[in-house]
């Protein structure tokens, strides 16, 4: 969350005037201990001369904002600053000897000590200046700093959505263009079949068009979206492989990454379906377990390297890095092969009830 500019400017104001509390403190005991004036002397000395250097002071705050430390040699800040607290020494000491002479009627005495003092006043306005530019430095810094952090922390989240975009729209071209050949086929040799799939592509469109900018949606939402997925398939694949659900009850409520599961769904169709001779069993189950939602797709492919072939992972991987993006944790996808079964099972935190990212 970003500082209100009123408070930050309040909250430095108010550690400008307790660094100033304690100067006056130390400045009236240095002329207490350095002379045998009465306090109440001493007292007025300090509250003229420090008063003087805290309005002085508050002008030092352009100096510092505008000699900065990141644009200009060292040298030639200690040189700058040397010569300001020079001539804020001479402009602070003239006044509140004018001031005080003033109070006192002239005082001799007060001239006097003045001029006994005047070598170690002028020390202590040059450490004091000193010191008030470093204090507006450190203020600098730090909102300088704090400002990189949520100008840092913005940019990470606009590349994290942007990269979240980026995986979510890879998912659907190869579908896509896989049931956009089948139509092209099947319009000569069974237009009906044609027809249907192109019904079925584009509810399925629509589906993924309106929830297109969420963040997740129900698991039972998602559900649907599958079997309109399957149904497009089956057109394509006939019976070359039946679907199954095993989905406790209890878990249809919870949220999951939107379009996280038809990926899992076009490997397995690619990878198996498509490329096994016999037919193809694919199983997906639901259940929570402790903090997690447990989703596992299961289907058995051919064992045969001639038949098998190797594909690039971009589908399994995308989901790995959405999951890893959206929740922070890489090992939330799990991937097991057995003899001729696949796993795949996807890990969903149940007790985050808000995403730490949404798209817009």
């Amino acid at each position: 969350m970003k500082d209100n500019p009123i408070h930050s400017q309040a909250r430095n104001l108010y550690f400008y005037l307790l660094f100033w509390f304690f100067m006056t403190a130390i400045y009236l005991n240095l002329i207490l201990f350095s002379s045998d004036i009465t306090f109440f002397t001493a007292l007025v000395d300090s509250l003229v001369f420090n008063i003087l250097l805290a309005g002085l002071g508050l002008s030092f705050w352009f100096s510092a904002k505008y000699i900065s430390i990141d644009q200009n040699p060292v040298f030639k800040i200690v040189l700058i600053h040397s010569a300001g607290g020079i001539f804020v020494s001479a402009i602070w000491l003239t006044a509140g000897y004018l001031i005080m002479t003033g109070i006192f009627n002239y005082s001799t005495a007060y001239s006097e000590f003045f001029i006994s003092t005047l070598p170690w006043r002028f020390l202590i306005g040059l450490l004091i200046y000193f010191l008030i530019i470093s204090f507006y430095y450190v203020i600098i810094y730090y909102s300088g700093f704090h400002d990189r952090i949520l100008k840092e922390s913005d940019l990470k989240n606009l590349v994290t959505e942007a990269e979240l975009r980026s995986l979510k729209f890879q998912i659907n071209p190869h579908f896509i263009f896989n049931s956009l050949n089948s139509m092209s086929a099947l319009t000569t040799i069974d237009p009906v079949r044609a027809k249907e799939m192109i019904i079925k592509l584009a509810d399925f469109l629509r589906y993924t068009l309106a929830n297109n900018d969420k963040q997740t949606n129900l698991l039972s939402e998602e559900l649907k979206n599958i079997r309109l997925y399957l149904d497009i398939e089956k057109i394509r694949f006939e019976d070359k492989f039946e679907y199954e659900e095993k989905i406790d009850d209890d878990v249809l409520n919870q949220e999951v990454p939107n379009m996280i599961l038809q990926p899992l769904f076009e490997n397995a169709i690619k990878h198996a379906v498509y490329e096994t001779l016999g037919k193809v069993k694919l199983e997906l189950s639901a259940k929570q377990e402790n903090d997690f939602l447990r989703i596992t797709l299961r289907n058995n492919f051919d064992e045969f390297p001639a038949a098998n072939k190797k594909g690039t992972g971009t589908g399994l991987k995308n989901i790995r890095e959405r999951l890893a993006l959206i929740y922070g944790q890489n090992d939330l996808l799990e991937i097991n092969k057995d003899e001729n079964i696949f796993r795949v099972t996807l890990f969903i935190p149940v007790t985050q009830k808000e995403l730490s990212l949404t798209l817009f």
